[in-house]
Formats: C-alpha cells, structure tokens, sequence
C-alpha cells in the first residue's frame, strides 16, 4: 500500500509539502497541488487508506451531497433517494457542501467514504467529481454534465421549464419580463435562463439587462433582488424568478412596499415547493419531479454497482405549469 512519502518522492516535494496538497492547504501553489494529486492517483493513494480497501469492504452507504439540507426544496428529493436506498438494505447520509472543497461532503468523495454518491451542490467542482469518480464509486450529478465512463446524469429539462414559464406570462399579456437568477455558476439557473431568453426571442420581445438581477436561490436573496428592482422605480410587468424560494421573498418585499401581486405585477416560480401554495397570494409555478428525481438517482447508483451493462442517463426529466393566484 503507499504511503505519503511514496507520494512526495514521486511528485518531487516534501512530505510536508504532500501533505499540504493532499489536505488543500493553501500553502502550496496550484501547480505543486496538481503535481501532488496526480502522484497520488497514479499510485492510488488515500489518506489512511480507507478507501484502498474498497475492493474487500463495503460501507452498504450512499452519499446525498446538497447545496442546503435546509432549502424546503429538498425534502421530496431526499424522501426519493431514502425510500430505494432503503428499499436496497442500504443507508443514507445527507451532507451539505457548505466550504466547497474543504467540506465533510467533499472528503466523503475524495476519501471514498461511502459506496457511491449523488450530488447536487454547484459548489462541489467538477474536478472534485472526475477525481473522485472510478469503477466501484459511481457519482450521479443532478446539476451538471461531465464526460466521465463512472459519472451519471439524472437531469430535469430546465430549458423547457424556463421556457414554459416566460411563455405562460407572455400568453398572459406581459411584454416587460424580469429575471431573478440563482448563482451564475449553476448549471439549472444557467439552463433555466436559456429557456427564458428564447422564449423572449421566439415571441419578438426585447431582452433588458436592467431586469436581470441575482438572488443566489435563497428567500433572503429574493428579497434584496427584488429591493434592487423596486429601487430601480421601473418595474417590469411580470418577474419570472428562478425558484419558489427567492419569489417566496419577494412577495415579502413587494408588501413592505405596499406593491400588489398580482394587481401591480405579475410573478412565477420554480420548483413547486410545499410552502408555494399557501403564501398570499398563492405562487403559480413551474413544477418539476423532485422524487422522482432522487428515486432515479439512487436507483443509477445501484445500477453502476452491481456493474449492469448498461447503465442510462436520464435526460428531460418533464416539467408543468402550476396555475394559482400570483399572475394576472
């Protein structure tokens, strides 16, 4: 088995030094942490070398790695990859990405903690990913798309979602169309954006920069966006935000500035989420299958350990509208 020092005589470095690149200490620089890393895989080092053992133990563990395990969006997810985990005689530990590549979830991946791993977190980097993936650890991603023989896609059709949902207030009447965003770097909110801007083109409207601004996919978010705009002192007509949550606070800050939804503007969401029907005035949204989502996740997973010959990607997943009170 090799060992740290196997691993700095190979990159060239100190032990210190290997140790550093190993734990992603920022003391060394990227290109000495490269070095280091691709040592390691060369001579399939882990630290402590839990995960080297794979071949002769099993965890009977998947991973669940989220962005926020507090986000209301996740429960029917999680309920989904519990219930065929479950169902499987196999475990389940959801972690959050908070700290990137220093968080507990990017260590589970790295040092192979558990039997395979299903992620949604844009802050869990792709190279994290294709480092971490190999056969016996198969990662399922749910927000992005890699070319890797051991990572799959389980992916909704966010573009049609975003689509559908610009296209629902246009039919409505509205030409004035904002956009309230999730992180840039969010494979679903760049998708969802897509579907935005050409269902803008499709129906001869002009995109304004103006009524783009981010919320980062968090209530508190939505809030300070829409602020922004409200600030602005020239609203759009309608504002298509890129889930419930940030529109959820916005509702918040259009009452404290006595504005009415959907009197004074017209708002749409995303993701349906348990608490978008009962906010005032109840949310119209785009509903996409988080259940099934995870269900399929998981079931991928297993799929790619008991090493099936062919093992699919799920592509599309459908999207609907969800008609309610918020769009006039």
């Amino acid at each position: 088995m090799a060992t740290i020092k196997d691993v700095a005589k190979l990159a060239g470095v100190a032990v210190s030094t290997a140790s550093y690149a190993l734990n992603n200490v920022n003391k060394v620089s990227p290109a000495t942490m490269k070095k280091v890393q691709e040592a390691a895989r060369e001579l399939n080092y882990f630290k402590n070398g839990f995960a080297s053992d794979l071949k002769r133990t099993k965890t009977n563990t998947i991973a669940l790695i989220l962005r926020d395990l507090s986000g209301p969006f996740y429960s029917e997810l999680i309920k989904g990859v519990q219930e065929v985990t479950t169902a499987n005689g196999y475990d389940l530990i959801a972690c959050s990405s908070v700290g990137g590549a220093q968080s507990t979830a990017a260590k589970f991946l790295k040092e192979k903690r558990v039997d395979g791993a299903i992620i949604l977190a844009h802050n869990i980097t792709n190279d994290i990913v294709l480092e971490s993936a190999r056969e016996g650890f198969p990662i399922v991603v749910l927000d992005r798309k890699l070319d890797h023989e051991f990572v799959y896609q389980v992916e909704v059709d966010n573009i049609h979602g975003g689509y559908a949902a610009t296209e629902y207030l246009i039919n409505k009447g509205h030409r004035e169309i904002g956009y309230v965003s999730g992180p840039m770097n969010s494979h679903d909110n760049e998708m969802r954006f897509d579907g935005y801007m050409s269902a803008l083109k499709d129906h001869g409207i002009q995109y304004q920069n103006k009524w783009k601004v981010s919320g980062d996919f968090t209530r508190e978010g939505g809030y300070r966006a829409t602020k922004m705009l409200i600030a602005q002192r020239q609203l759009p007509e309608a504002i298509f935000y890129a889930n419930d949550e940030m529109a959820i606070g916005g509702l918040q800050a259009f009452k404290e500035n006595k504005i009415s939804v959907p009197e004074d503007i017209s708002i749409i969401g995303y993701d349906d989420i348990q608490l978008a029907e009962y906010v005032s005035p109840p949310l119209t949204t785009v509903r996409q299958p988080k259940y099934e989502v995870g269900a399929l996740a998981v079931h991928v997973v297993f799929q790619a350990l008991a090493k099936e010959d062919s093992v699919e990607n799920y592509y599309n997943l459908s999207t609907e509208i969800v008609e309610r009170k918020s769009v006039k």
